[in-house]
């Protein structure tokens, strides 16, 4: 027995929802990657969220721009793009905690080896040409930090 072909708008939901599934799984293992302090195993697969993002965000505003493209489903097949939509948007959720606790991680590890290079460094005693600034002179350690490091 052979399935009937699927309409235009099956056919899209269809290809919308294995989109959605597939950008899903794939933010998910870069969130967990974060989540275990390894983003190094999360950037194996930016190139490929990059681009799948890319084509989710096109074809997503081109669904918002004409429903019909998709209205036409079987309702079965909308709920699953949906649940699927759903389940994206909290993976998308969870790797906004999980980058935004790596974030606060690295600034505070960056702060804290500024200010124990910042506490080894010579201090000047006073200015001006007689100033005793020598320490710095021998001193080849060279840090640049803004407020965001």
């Amino acid at each position: 027995m052979t399935s009937a072909p699927l309409s235009a708008s099956d056919e899209r939901v269809e290809q919308l929802i294995i989109l959605t599934e597939r950008l899903t799984d794939l933010i998910a293992r870069q969130a967990t990657a974060f989540e275990a302090r390894r983003p190094h195993e999360a950037a194996r697969h930016v190139e490929e969220t990059a681009k799948l993002a890319n084509v989710y965000r096109h074809e997503s505003a081109r669904v918002r721009g004409n429903v019909a493209l998709v209205q036409a489903a079987q309702p079965d097949r909308r709920r699953r793009l949906v649940r699927a939509t759903e389940a994206f948007d909290a993976v998308l959720a969870r790797q906004s905690r999980a980058i935004a606790a790596a974030k606060t991680v690295t600034e505070g590890l960056v702060r804290a080896v500024a200010n124990e290079i910042a506490a080894q460094r010579p201090q000047a005693a006073g200015y001006g040409p007689s100033a005793h600034g020598a320490g710095y002179a021998n001193n080849a350690t060279a840090i640049t930090l803004n407020r965001k490091a």
